[in-house]
């Protein structure tokens, strides 16, 4: 099975996502979904804008799939990231793998997720009434 790496402008489908990594080898599926939340530092939020420096990203979130492929027995594995407006409860990025066992699924689930934040160019821009404040800056 062929990892997914992507950005993505419309709208993500996280049951599409969940089913891109679907192997009837696999012990535990994770999944993560980011959201777009309704507040943050104590103030409303009316959406997030997230960009990227695309190639870069898709370049480093590869390499971030080839070491979760190394690390754990992984049969599925797809990370797809938004960039664009992304409105209260929608989805900004999703992350799921297939593994031969839960610990597996939910280790490399959770570094994928980490070292995406950490590591891939994609900014996100919080907007709040009258208000836009750049997370993670």
């Amino acid at each position: 099975m062929q990892d997914i790496v992507k950005i993505v402008r419309e709208k993500i489908n996280p049951d599409e996502i969940l089913a891109s990594v679907a192997d009837d080898r696999a012990g535990g599926t994770a999944v993560f979904i980011g959201t777009t939340r309704n507040h943050s530092q104590g103030a409303p939020v009316e959406y997030v804008e997230y960009e990227a420096y695309e190639p870069m990203a898709i370049g480093i979130m590869t390499d971030i799939a080839r070491t979760a492929r190394f690390r754990w027995e992984l049969f599925g594995l797809s990370a797809v990231h938004r960039v664009g407006r992304v409105d209260v409860g929608e989805a900004g990025v999703v992350i799921a793998v297939s593994a031969a066992h839960r610990a597996g699924a939910f280790e490399a689930c959770r570094y994928l997720i980490d070292a995406v934040k950490k590591d891939a160019p994609i900014w996100k821009k919080e907007v709040y009434a009258g208000k836009q404040t750049w997370v993670g800056l």
